[in-house]
């Protein structure tokens, strides 16, 4: 049998490849932290996209079945490039904002003073905002958009403000001889004013007995729905303070009566909880709203250090290939081996070889590969240096800024670096209040809508309270897994460099799995699928496109086989399932999985474990390791 074409020769006529390209390129300039070039690259695939599914759409006879079967992919790619192009637009505004910062908290530095000048150096900046920032930026998003009604002392004093411009007016229409009606008028709007605001604070006073006399029925009404233990936790304390502002909530808004009786009129309709769960999120004043910007502020806090420790490790020099990547920080350049620090830390991926995975509820008790090349010594420059020495380079200034900055209060204020294993225990902790911070969402939406008490509903309300939750912390989060597991995307990496070449049989695919000669490159539509894992910041949608990635594996193998009669499993078996997924991993060049798998396997649901999402997460494992295994040792062949 002929020899199948090598994956490395790409069909040039594929609408869905031309748009991967175009999204890899503009995700490359992103990497290097060049939005202007990346927001342009981003419209241009989304024009590309556009302009092909428009001749595809004007040659079809209407049928929606003649529409092509990659039409949602590059529908979803396109999305994607939109997204990233608005992005890009942000960062744009930020990087502005960081540069008057730097200018107003250091100030030029003296012209007659030597300073290392290179052209790179406004992609050195952290694309991370620091903790005070960010949490601006979440408080902003809680305020809520409607306006809310005045306090009686809000209406006394605009009332006080209406009198005293009318008085001013009537008396600017008074002659100088009338001297008396100007005192009348004087002593009048006193006392008007004295009035209203005796009148105001009696009714606000009032208000505020009423207002706590109300706060007490509904704490009460909250106590009596959790446990009388006579000791309470800060937490218990706190949450019980919560529910029962939801309880005040409820009171003040409609909307949540009106779905609790939708809920309780249909029980098994699990399209309303998505629905409930988006609407509940689109109020900022609502209590889980505000718990959930809370929480995320407080992960954000505890990750910021170990991202600082991260930008440090990457200056020295960060070996990896490049791709598709989850938030489009990714290193550009194969051929350079020296990567910025920009570039290589914004959210990428990896694998834990051993895949014994626990319970989502507590800690993995798999411990993190260590390896002592993680673990650089502390950067020159990081103590007390003299202004001068800080002055003397981009580096040490961007150290110095972060030092400088004013960290929340909490056990992670001092910094970790020259600790052993100090920042694999620090990412296991911030896991751990992650886990702790999604149950206690889940609880109080479970508290506040009784009908998600079940066991489809309440997965279903798990999986949007993530994909809220991890939408501005998977970047962050992903860039600490990537330091961690630094030694092995490099070692996977130099394998995928050494393999590119490496035919479909060479990698231990039998010839009845590969399609004829002169055709497509074998399982390049699955390559494409697993491209599409890094486009998501949810892990139980990157899970979703692992399960897509492995069915699109056994399709193909189906239409290899020519056996499209029978079932998809029938034509690849379990032995044959690793040498395919191994060569999709090869051909995707994508080494940042491995640090991807690392944290899906935290993150994963302990309903998942057995299931199909578990088998394909462990099959997925088992492939990058056999494929970070071929630097030295010959390929197998069956």
């Amino acid at each position: 049998m002929a020899a199948a074409p090598s994956a490395a020769a790409e069909p040039p006529a594929k609408p869905l490849q031309g748009a991967m390209k175009l999204a890899k390129a503009a995700l490359e300039l992103d990497a290097g932290d060049r939005p202007r070039e990346a927001y342009v690259e981003y419209l241009r695939s989304i024009s590309h996209i556009a302009q092909v599914l428009l001749e595809e759409a004007a040659a079809t006879t209407g049928d929606e079945n003649d529409l092509a079967p990659d039409t949602p992919k590059m529908l979803k790619v396109a999305e994607q490039c939109l997204e990233r192009a608005k992005s890009s637009v942000s960062k744009i505004g930020k990087a502005k904002a960081k540069a008057k910062l730097v200018g107003k908290k250091v100030g030029p530095a003296p012209v007659s003073r030597h300073r290392r000048v290179s052209s790179d150096e406004g992609r050195k900046l952290s694309p991370f905002l620091p903790p005070e920032m960010f949490q601006k930026l979440q408080i902003t998003q809680v305020q809520s958009p409607r306006n809310r009604e005045l306090s009686p002392l809000e209406e006394a004093s605009l009332q006080n403000q209406k009198l005293r411009a009318t008085y001013e007016a009537r008396l600017a229409r008074l002659n100088p001889s009338q001297a008396v009606q100007k005192t009348s008028l004087t002593l009048s709007l006193q006392r008007q004013m004295m009035e209203n605001l005796v009148i105001a604070k009696a009714r606000e006073e009032a208000l505020q007995r009423k207002m706590e006399e109300h706060r007490l029925r509904l704490q009460e009404a909250a106590n009596r729905r959790f446990s009388s233990n006579a000791v309470l936790t800060p937490e218990e304390q706190e949450q019980r303070a919560i529910y029962a502002a939801i309880l005040e909530y409820e009171q003040d808004h409609d909307w949540p009566r009106l779905w609790k009786a939708q809920l309780k009129e249909h029980p098994g309709d699990l399209s309303l909880v998505p629905k409930l769960l988006s609407h509940l999120l689109s109020f900022a004043d609502h209590p889980i709203c505000q718990l959930l910007k809370k929480l995320q502020c407080s992960a954000y806090n505890r990750l910021y250090p170990l991202l600082s420790q991260s930008r440090t490790g990457a200056s020295r020099g960060w070996s990896l290939s490049s791709s598709l990547d989850a938030e489009a920080f990714l290193p550009s350049a194969p051929e350079g081996r020296r990567l910025r620090s920009s570039q290589s830390l914004h959210s990428m991926f990896s694998v834990q070889e051993h895949n014994k995975l626990n319970l989502r509820h507590s800690i993995s008790g798999t411990p993190f590969i260590e390896d002592q090349s993680l673990s650089p010594p502390p950067p020159e420059g990081c103590g007390s240096l003299p202004l001068a020495d800080r002055e003397s380079s981009f580096e040490d200034l961007e150290q110095f800024l972060s030092a400088a900055e004013a960290w929340p209060e909490g056990p992670l204020r001092s910094p970790l670096a020259g600790k052993k294993g100090s920042r694999q225990e620090a990412l296991k902790a911030v896991v751990k209040d992650i886990h702790n911070a999604i149950d206690r969402l889940l609880s109080l939406a479970l508290l506040a809508f009784e009908g998600l008490n079940t066991v489809a509903a309440k997965d279903q309300c798990l999986a949007q309270l993530e994909e809220a939750f991890f939408g501005p912390l998977w970047g962050p989060l992903l860039t600490v897994y990537r330091t961690v597991y630094r030694a092995q995307e490099e070692a996977l990496s130099r394998s995928m460099e050494l393999r590119q070449k490496a035919s479909p049989t060479e990698m231990g695919i039998p010839s009845k799995l590969l399609p004829k000669a002169g055709g497509a490159a074998p399982y390049a539509a699955a390559v494409q699928e697993l491209l599409l894992l890094p486009l998501s910041s949810c892990p139980q949608k990157k899970l979703e496109c692992i399960v897509r990635t492995l069915r699109v594996i056994c399709e193909c193998a189906e239409e290899y086989c020519g056996s499209r009669l029978q079932p998809a499993s029938a034509a690849i078996g379990a032995d044959d399932l690793l040498p395919i997924l191994s060569f999709v991993v090869l051909q995707s060049r994508s080494p940042q999985l491995v640090s991807e798998c690392a944290a899906l396997e935290e993150f994963i649901h302990e309903g998942s474990l057995i299931g199909e999402e578990g088998y394909c997460l462990t099959s997925l494992q088992s492939a990058l390791s056999y494929v970070q295994s071929l630097q030295g040792a010959p390929v197998f062949r069956k």
